[in-house]
């Protein structure tokens, strides 16, 4: 009863759920080759909802959309710097890093000088954004080079590459969270942010760094997404938007800040992987995947907030 109660497992249940009725669909064929596409393409919803997750974090109004703006714009510049020259993937991913701290800087400046939003001041700064993407990458198709997208598109002991590098990032969070005075600040400032300030939190600082944060951690997936597919499309990171926020609610974060959940972020991403697989292989039609995706997670939120309010 005590593991059920946990806002986690709701969403690793309906993922379970979502993988059974499959391989039940397709009679245990390609059960294998399911699991590990699912950890592939679930990793980089995982990398972008844990950057997601800490600013949710902060408490009600907190959100970033610039994700798919900073995904875009971290892959294509990372690919034309390394311009497909061996040896230069530690080069790339320094300028993905950079653009992701160069976009959490500015989103954090319109918040804190400016005084927006932070809903109006990511997004319009994810059109800045998304218009350098537009300017820098003028229709060219760089690939990254041949042992960056090796690496991307291959696997360590059965495990794909880029879920093991989000399993490090996901371990990296944890820690912060559990382990590290900034990850106090950070649920302090989520549960109350004036009694935070009034206890001596340096509630502006843990902000700022909380969306650099997020905008570095989407700046990683789009410098691996771009590897991982081939190229950096300019609508590459259009997806992720709502698949940010939607692996973070459906993974048991609350969104009234103050508590994080990062095996929620995992489940949530796997479940949204597989239940569009589910209902493909269902046959069904693009637009009753959709609505049929959205009841169910309307059905995975409702199940995990009863259980919580029960706690």
């Amino acid at each position: 009863m005590k593991l059920i109660s946990k806002p986690w497992v709701w969403s690793w249940v309906a993922a379970a759920a979502a993988f059974a009725l499959t391989v039940v669909l397709t009679e245990g064929r390609g059960a294998g080759e399911l699991a590990y596409a699912a950890l592939s393409f679930g990793a980089f919803a995982a990398i972008v909802g844990l950057g997601q997750m800490l600013v949710i974090t902060l408490g009600p109004g907190n959100v970033d959309l610039s994700i798919p703006a900073t995904m875009t714009l971290s892959g294509t510049l990372a690919l034309k710097a390394m311009g497909s020259d061996p040896g230069t993937a530690w080069m790339g991913l320094g300028v993905a890093i950079l653009v992701g701290f160069g976009t959490g800087l500015a989103n954090f400046a319109l918040i804190y000088l400016l005084r927006l939003p932070p809903i109006i001041a990511t997004l319009a700064a994810s059109l800045v954004y998304q218009s350098l993407a537009i300017w820098s990458n003028r229709g060219l198709r760089i690939k990254p080079p041949a042992g960056l997208a090796d690496f991307a598109t291959g696997r360590t002991m059965g495990i794909p590459n880029v879920a093991l590098v989000g399993l490090g990032l996901s371990l990296l969070i944890w820690l912060l969270l559990e382990r590290s005075v900034w990850g106090r600040w950070l649920l302090a400032s989520g549960q109350n942010l004036r009694a935070a300030r009034l206890a001596g939190v340096p509630v502006e600082a843990v902000r700022a760094a909380t969306y650099v944060a997020v905008t570095v951690f989407a700046a990683i997936a789009g410098y691996l997404l771009a590897s991982f597919s081939g190229g950096a499309a300019l609508n590459m990171g259009a997806e992720y938007l709502l698949m940010s926020i939607a692996v973070v609610v459906i993974g048991g974060t609350s969104i009234a800040g103050g508590f994080s959940n990062v095996p929620g972020v995992w489940g949530a991403s796997l479940f949204m992987f597989l239940v569009v697989s589910m209902l493909n292989s269902y046959g069904a039609g693009a637009g009753v995947r959709m609505v049929l995706t959205g009841l169910i997670i309307i059905g995975i939120v409702i199940a995990a907030s009863t259980r919580r309010v029960q706690r």
